[in-house]
């Protein structure tokens, strides 16, 4: 990995030394100095990352490569930095800035014998390579032979995206014969354990059983309930309930006020009354993995006597060849060929290194569908225990961050990676109009197809919104991160006065704090302290991800202290599902920041000053929160996403003169004086917006219908539109906007009429409907006309209790694919109209009145309507409190 942070770090510093040039003009020659110096030593890295796992000399030679480089970028940043505010009008007259001249001199010169130690240091390094015997080797110019295989491999390998969830071999008989055992009529408890190893297919076999229609249909009830290392029992239990029984909002305030016997028992009455299959997915214990085989043998004997105990066998030699060979070749290279061949030779040669264990068969052929030609493959052979351990990339590291059994927000992860340089952008490579993050969500399809990342769940459009990694692979990125001092995790920046090195329970070996560089802290009550009272030593950071354990709650203020704005360099800070509930105005100073994630848990109050962290790119605030002073942002010109933005602390002209808008979400909530002339004068920059979400302050409903019409009327290219609040008429233009396919409307008290509107959309896939007071009060009926809607393929009909009748024609909606209908407690049947859905497959329905449910019961009258659609979720009915 020490080759690609020597590239990573001549790329931030040529980019840096480029913006910055005329404030490093006094050290520009020891800059170039420098950087030559990697450069040439580049060559000769790709064969010493190699070489270092099997000796101890090479990878202390890499290690100290590695951080040379850090302290490079690390020097010429802060040099940077600190002169470019100095020259940002602080200094107010003639001897300060003579003061100011003096002290930059002195500065200069310390900076270049820094950077010409640094360099020292490097081409001694590269001097004693013989003493390695370690070779050059050729790199591609530019890296655009790398890019340009990314993207065929991306070409290629369109025909089985996914393929995890298709590349299923060698359990077809134990499918079934679990199947088997668990739909026998007889009315008793089954146990079927199924304990192996990780990484033997465990979770595989599970899921398969899980989602057969044969299961399916015979059980009312299902639950998958995962069990950490760090469970809580009560956690579990409610867990479980909530599923068995679909619960609704009102449901889990309820389940969470029971006390521990009242859910024990509920439990007993939900199981007693229908037929339920649990899943309990045990996460295993680190170094401790054949004990907990042991004990889940021994707990599902204890059971039940007479259960089901499977364990996954090692996958026979033709067995793992399917598997290995429709994940690294699929079909790329006829069988006939002597590439094929070869190829097949090497494969069958290097799975003997797995032992017929499926995960590290598809981590290996992961790494393999990249490689085109024999010489690639040959490579591989060399260091197949390498690949296999280990892993490649920084992008995979970077998922270590996150803790066990996590799903990880890929929005995140890919602003994560672009924060920190991981992602470059080349025009003239890329389409016109993509960004960065853009690029990273490619990057993360490539890992999910070569198996790495396994996808959590997706969006409405088929896009991927989650995504997780098996506990080994997250071992692996750990243990790999770990070595590399790529990245720590802990409870606290604490640090020990006595010995300087960084503590926390979850790290086994201590690194120095000045040398971390990415941060995640589980916040529970180990967290004694949020940051270092020794700020200084944290200045190296690049990312801090904050993450509250889901058992903690504090019992007093949880405050970030003041000494976060000594973390200069840092790109990316996340406090996101927190309880962090103060935030010091010393964040100013994060002046490199490209994502700021506000989104706590509570009411805060945010200080003015973020419009000094020009670099952002990405800008969350939390749902509520307080301003002292009206925010200022206009200086963010970089700025792509700004969530939840209140019009009561900010000026939207600032706003909207902003140019690389992508994403606004702006709650209404005070005068917003003449918008019409604001919208006239920089309307156009609104044109750039894709993702547009307005709520309103319900109150003052009267001041904004008009207002909102014309923010609307102005985005012409939105992709998504959401509206939370009255607005009774719509933007005629709305049925011109080509881009236009998912919209939400929230109590927005539309009148009869917009109905037409909203069916003529030509693009639309999702729409949601949703909130009391969605239509106006005197609408009754809800119609869905013939041929409306013709690209709709989600609906969800959600909490609209003034319609009493919903009417779909014949013709309507012949896209649809997913239906929702939830808590209309106004509607007693269903539209007849559902039959003519042919192509809907999944229909949920939950919290209606029982009326309702005894209608769509398979004796029920209305059940000959949605017969034909294959999935059917019902969940329970919903009785309104007796007043």
């Amino acid at each position: 990995m020490a080759e690609a942070v020597v590239s990573f770090v001549l790329q931030s510093v040529r980019d840096f030394t480029t913006q910055k040039a005329k404030f490093l003009s006094g050290v520009s020659q020891q800059v170039e100095v420098a950087q030559t110096e990697l450069q040439f030593m580049q060559g000769f890295l790709k064969d010493a990352d190699r070489r270092q796992v099997d000796d101890a000399s090479v990878r202390i030679w890499v290690a100290k490569i590695r951080d040379a480089a850090y302290d490079l970028e690390d020097v010429i940043q802060t040099y940077g930095l600190k002169v470019a505010t100095k020259n940002k009008g602080d200094m107010k007259n003639v001897l300060k800035r003579f003061g100011s001249i003096f002290k930059q001199r002195v500065d200069l010169h310390k900076i270049g014998a820094e950077i010409e130690n640094i360099t020292v240091k490097i081409s001694n390094l590269r001097s004693s390579l013989q003493s390695y015997d370690i070779i050059r080797e050729t790199r591609e110019i530019g890296g655009a032979s790398s890019l340009q295989s990314f993207e065929r491999q991306q070409q290629l390998r369109r025909t089985y995206s996914h393929v995890i969830e298709r590349v299923v071999v060698g359990i077809k008989d134990n499918v079934k014969e679990i199947v088997t055992y668990l739909v026998k009529e007889e009315n008793c408890l089954r146990v079927v354990s199924i304990w192996g190893m990780g990484g033997s297919g465990k979770t595989t076999l599970a899921k398969q059983i899980y989602h057969q229609e044969e299961v399916r249909c015979h059980f009312k009830s299902f639950a998958w309930v995962c069990i950490s290392q760090q469970y809580q029992v009560r956690d579990v239990w409610e867990g479980i309930l909530i599923k068995l029984i679909s619960a609704t909002k009102e449901q889990r305030e309820e389940i969470a006020k029971m006390r521990d016997y009242e859910i024990a028992k509920k439990l007993f009455l939900v199981q007693r009354e229908r037929r339920c299959l649990l899943h309990f997915h045990y996460m295993r214990k680190h170094k401790a993995e054949f004990y907990l085989q042991h004990e889940m043998k021994q707990w599902a004997l204890y059971v039940d006597r007479n259960g089901f105990l499977h364990q996954p066998q090692a996958l026979k030699e033709n067995d793992s060849w399917e598997l290995f060979e429709k994940i690294a070749i699929s079909g790329r290279i006829g069988e006939d060929s002597g590439v094929y061949k070869k190829m097949k030779e090497l494969g069958i040669e290097m799975l003997r290194h797995c032992a017929g264990l499926p995960l590290a068969i598809i981590v290996l052929a992961g790494v393999l569908a990249r490689k085109n030609n024999v010489k690639e493959w040959e490579t591989v052979h060399e260091n197949v225990h390498e690949y296999i351990r280990r892993g490649k990339f920084h992008e995979q590291e970077y998922e270590g961050h996150y803790p066990e059994d996590h799903e990880i927000s890929v929005s995140t992860l890919t602003k994560l990676w672009v924060a920190e340089g991981l992602i470059s952008l080349r025009p003239q490579r890329h389409g016109f109009g993509e960004t960065m993050e853009d690029i990273a969500r490619k990057c993360l399809s490539e890992l999910v197809e070569r198996c790495v990342v396994q996808v959590g769940r997706y969006g409405s459009t088929g896009t991927i919104k989650t995504c997780r990694i098996h506990d080994l692979i997250r071992d692996m990125c750990l243990l790999k991160a770990e070595e590399e001092s790529f990245l720590q995790i802990g409870h606290s920046l604490h640090e020990n006065e006595s010995t300087n090195m960084f503590t926390s329970s979850m790290v086994a070996k201590a690194t120095p704090l000045g040398k971390v560089r990415r941060l995640a802290i589980y916040l529970d009550e180990n967290a004694d302290g949020l940051v270092s009272s020794r700020g200084e030593t944290s200045g190296h950071l690049r990312s801090l991800l904050y993450y509250d354990l889901r058992e903690w709650r504090p019992t007093e203020v949880v405050e970030l202290p003041s000494e976060i704005g000594n973390m200069v360099h840092l790109r990316f800070l996340s406090v996101k599902c927190s309880i962090i509930n103060a935030f010091p105005s010393s964040l100013g100073n994060l002046i490199c920041l490209q994502t700021l994630d506000f989104r706590v848990k509570n009411d805060l109050n945010i200080p003015n000053v973020i419009w000094k962290m020009k670099e952002l790119r990405h800008l969350y605030l939390p749902m509520f929160y307080r301003a002292s002073v009206e925010l200022k942002l206009s200086t963010l010109g970089h700025l792509q996403t700004l969530d939840f933005l209140s019009s009561k602390y900010s000026d939207l002209k600032d706003v909207i003169g902003l140019t690389n808008i992508r994403k606004l979400n702006i709650r209404l909530s005070s005068s917003l004086g003449n918008l019409e002339e604001i919208l006239k004068s920089t309307g156009s920059m609104l044109n750039r917006i894709r993702s547009l979400f307005v709520d309103i302050d319900y109150a003052r409903k009267s001041s904004y219908e008009e207002q909102i019409r014309q923010i609307v009327s102005i985005c012409q290219c939105i992709y998504k539109l959401k509206l939370f609040g009255p607005t009774p008429e719509l933007p005629k233009e709305l049925c011109n906007y080509a881009n236009l396919t998912k919209l939400e409307l929230r109590s927005c008290g539309l009148k009869d009429d917009q109905m037409g509107i909203l069916e003529k959309l030509p693009h639309l896939t999702t729409l949601r409907l949703q909130g009391r007071n969605t239509f106006e009060e005197n609408t009754k009926i809800m119609v869905f006309s013939k041929g409306g809607f013709p690209c709709l393929e989600f609906l969800s009909v959600f909490n609209i209790p003034e319609v009493t009748k919903w009417r779909v024609e014949e013709g309507a909606m012949p896209s649809l694919f997913r239906l929702r209908i939830g808590f209309c407690s106004g509607l007693t049947t269903l539209p007849d109209g559902l039959r003519y859905l042919t192509n809907l497959r999944k229909l949920s329905i939950f919290g209606m009145p029982r009326e309702f449910h005894s209608r769509i019961q398979e004796d029920g009258e209305d059940f000959s309507k949605i017969q034909h659609i294959p999935s059917l979720v019902i969940g329970e009915p919903y009785d309104p409190p007796i007043q």
